[in-house]
């Protein structure tokens, strides 16, 4: 049960939503703390961040 549940699942991206995407991204947040302030699983974050050649900060 250490899987978390999105209400979101398979939704559209929105215009702000990539719009915050980018300045979190642009701060140097990780992906885990992006997908998280925006309600979307890391995997799909992963993608549309792919897809919109976004780069996001790998933490380690």
């Amino acid at each position: 049960m250490g899987k978390e549940r999105f209400e979101r699942h398979k939704q559209p991206w929105t215009g702000e939503e990539a719009g915050q995407l980018r300045a979190l991204a642009a701060k140097g947040q990780g992906l885990k703390q992006i997908a998280k302030a925006l309600g979307r699983s890391e995997e799909s974050t992963k993608d549309f961040a792919k897809k919109n050649k976004i780069k996001v900060a790998k933490k380690r």
